[in-house]
């Protein structure tokens, strides 16, 4: 389906042109169908009992009482789930994540599932619910970062070492001629996407049919064949469109799968969508960090010693570890570097991805070091990252764009006019009389890719059918993915059948990790490629083709023509190549991964944000007035939804240094914040004027499409930014986040 009007930019090529989204037609107009619009025959609504303490055990459910209620079909607790083939605590690679799936009556976090209504109708589902009035036998929860006792996790992240030292961090600091100590503290953070986990399934024998939010749909298949001991050729998974995921949906979640569990229960299909406080809890979440910096520098300013420590949380019953001090690795040229990461164990869900996982926490803290350091030297901070910015990536020595960084900054600085910055602070007042401070960020993400495989299909009618599993979570990727195989295949994207987004299509990887459009994108220009060689061979080895004798590699594929390479006056339509051979179709298939390179070669993408705020002398008060960021990644599919993407990630930086954060209680180990309305993330009247410079960069190295991520790097500077910012303005350091008004006055 095409949106486009006539005047669209063209130039002969889909990359790089700013389309609109393919399949905005259909989310404006309600014809988007997510997971739990649909609504199979017989289906029944399933509601979720969850834990109102944090860690004990459920003492009494009244189960005679929710089923006698009108409408009630069952009741789902440990003593009548369906038997499982695997216990959902067993893991088998860093991927798969504990889940609670009624296996006992223990209680490990507040908002455990710990039963499952299934009913007629939602109503009577919830008041079902609502009737089953658990009892339990409470224990001390342990809630926050000083209430347990730290440990060395065996690793970090998805399998990175807890610790990690070059050169001598000690003897640096040692022989530096200023040094500083900041320790700054990050709060727990949980995913709000627009649309909550749900689940439709339906079993037919062993055979299981499921709408479902789903960043991962092979992985999705997996996990779950492995829970229910099917096939995994024998489930079908539906998720053409997200409403959000921010990480969330990466892997399968608890709730959905007693979803399923509950709809081989009683036989007939079952939806279960969360509330929105239930999502507070069995979904994952950003775990706070505490994180303590120690930089030393030489009398020119020059880093001698950078040492960035990391306590964080984990639950009580699985790993996930923030790895805050990654973001040290890829920055700043000291001689000698040394990341540490200890963790705690809480009584709360297992944290999990959550957008720029570690660079988003790690950033802020290093960034507002950055900033105290430049200060101690009396710098400026801009030109203090200028002096100090790494060459090579400082953890590994391998070589990256470091050009695109420093174009970054000068590109930036200019829009943004950091020329005029006074160096001390609370110098500029705007005509209300409101402080005025100025701050910059740097902005980094490594550049990834994952497995991923696609088809490309030519017809005889001059059309063509892509295929591939693909998630497009509103980054574009309906889009940006149809541009690389209009591109490919030398056709307009308008001829191009492009499917995304079931189970029954080849693997597209994950959408996740800023890494989906390169992964993806990858394999789409493989299948094209393949494609498009089977049909060359067609022609150039047919005497009656004007491409005779050309070979596979002498043509180009162009406005669904064949062209020499060496004489483009001579070319062949596709419906003519296939015609003559009578072939209704050509079918290539393609796959992408990491490559060789990776070993030579550190990959990046990089930025610099910018940020102004107004700060109330008298009220503290703080607003986020103007950002711009400056960004380098790569080749830029689609400008339109770079620049989009850009705008999220730097309001979600205004959000995380100003607005979000979850409250625990201490006693009950509760969320006390967990809805939208006190869960604060920022509304149009929070978001500062945005401008998104996209930098020019060639990376030969990072991928045949050079292509870098964009979704998680606008994070990683704005919020660090921000906090300098008001520092500027005030000439108070909070190293407390998100920053609020009680913490300046």
């Amino acid at each position: 389906m095409s949106n486009q009007t006539s005047d669209r930019i063209r130039h002969g090529s889909s990359i790089g042109q700013p389309l609109t989204r393919q399949d905005g037609i259909l989310k404006v107009t309600g014809g988007a169908a997510y997971a739990a619009d649909h609504h199979p025959p017989g289906m029944l609504y399933g509601v979720m009992a969850v834990s109102r303490i944090a860690r004990g055990r459920v003492a009494r459910l009244d189960v005679a009482a929710a089923q006698s209620h009108p409408g009630v079909v069952a009741v789902m607790t440990p003593d009548n789930k369906p038997a499982l083939a695997r216990h959902p605590d067993e893991k088998n690679d860093g991927f798969t994540f504990r889940l609670d799936l009624l296996q006992d009556d223990r209680v490990r976090y507040a908002n455990q599932p710990v039963a499952v209504v299934i009913a007629e109708t939602l109503e009577a589902a919830t008041e079902g619910a609502a009737l089953l009035a658990p009892t339990y036998e409470a224990e001390a929860p342990a809630i926050g970062l000083d209430s347990a006792e730290p440990f060395t996790p065996p690793a970090i992240g998805v399998g990175d070492p807890a610790d990690f030292e070059t050169g001598d961090v000690e003897a640096g600091l040692a022989a530096a001629a200023r040094t500083i100590e900041a320790t700054y503290e990050t709060p727990a953070q949980y995913h709000n996407a627009m649309e909550p986990h749900a689940v439709v399934a339906t079993w037919d024998g062993d055979r299981l049919d499921l709408d479902m939010p789903s960043q991962g749909l092979a992985m999705a298949q997996g996990r779950i064949a492995g829970l229910f001991g099917i096939s995994a050729s024998d489930i079908h998974i539906r998720s053409p469109f997200l409403g959000g995921g921010f990480g969330s949906k990466g892997m399968i979640a608890g709730p959905q799968v007693l979803g399923i569990m509950a709809a081989r229960l009683v036989g007939r299909p079952v939806k279960l969508v969360m509330s929105r406080p239930q999502m507070f809890g069995p979904v994952g979440h950003r775990a706070p960090t505490r994180q303590t910096l120690r930089l030393g520098v030489a009398e020119d300013g020059g880093l001698t010693a950078l040492d960035h420590q990391t306590l964080t949380a984990t639950s009580t019953f699985d790993d996930f570890i923030e790895p805050s001090g990654g973001v040290s690795h890829t920055l700043y040229a000291a001689p000698a570097l040394a990341t540490r990461h200890r963790a705690v164990r809480l009584d709360t869900g297992t944290p999990l991805f959550m957008r720029a996982p570690g660079e988003a926490s790690g950033s802020a803290a290093l960034e507002g070091a950055i900033d105290e350091m430049a200060e101690a030297c009396g710098m400026d901070p801009l030109a203090f990252r200028l002096r100090n910015y790494a060459e090579t990536e400082p953890a590994s020595g391998k070589p990256f764009s470091s050009k695109a960084l420093r174009e970054c900054y000068a590109q930036g600085a200019e829009a943004f006019g950091w020329r005029k910055r006074p160096l001390a602070p609370g110098q500029m007042r705007d005509a209300n009389g409101l402080l005025v401070g100025w701050g910059v960020g740097t902005a980094t993400f490594p550049a990834l890719m994952f497995q991923a495989e696609a088809r490309a299909v030519l017809r005889a009618t001059g059309e063509a059918a892509v295929a591939i599993g693909a998630i497009d979570m509103g980054q574009g990727a309906w889009t940006a993915l149809a541009q690389i195989a209009a591109e490919e295949l030398g056709l307009d994207i308008d001829a191009i059948d492009f499917r995304i987004g079931t189970s029954d299509l080849p693997n597209g990887g994950i959408a996740g990790g800023s890494a989906h459009t390169a992964t993806a994108g990858t394999a789409i220009k493989a299948a094209a490629a393949d494609a498009i060689a089977q049909l060359a061979a067609l022609a150039t080895q047919d005497s009656r083709s004007p491409l005779y004798g050309a070979g596979n590699a002498g043509v180009i594929a162009r406005g669904g023509r064949l062209v020499r390479r060496d004489d483009e006056t001579r070319s062949e339509a596709f419906t003519e190549i296939l015609g003559r051979a009578s072939r209704e179709s050509v079918e290539g298939k393609g796959a992408a991964g990491p490559d060789a390179a990776r070993e030579q070669y550190a990959m990046h993408a990089h930025g610099a944000v910018f940020a102004e705020v107004t700060v109330d002398p008298d009220l503290g008060q703080i607003r986020a007035t103007r950002l711009v960021g400056a960004f380098a990644a790569g080749r830029i599919i689609n400008p339109r939804l770079v620049r989009s993407q850009y705008y999220g990630g730097m309001i979600w930086g205004v959000s995380f240094a100003l607005h979000e954060q979850a409250v625990m209680d201490p006693r009950t180990g509760r969320p006390m914040n967990a809805n939208l309305a006190e869960y604060h993330v920022p509304v149009n009247a929070d978001v500062p004027s945005l401008e998104a410079i996209l930098v020019e960069e060639e990376d030969p190295h990072v991928n045949p499409l050079g292509i870098k991520g964009v979704g998680e790097i606008g994070v990683t500077g704005s919020a660090g930014a921000i906090v300098n910012a008001i520092w500027h303005a005030t000439g108070k350091r909070v190293r407390k986040l998100p920053v609020t008004l009680d913490k300046l006055l």
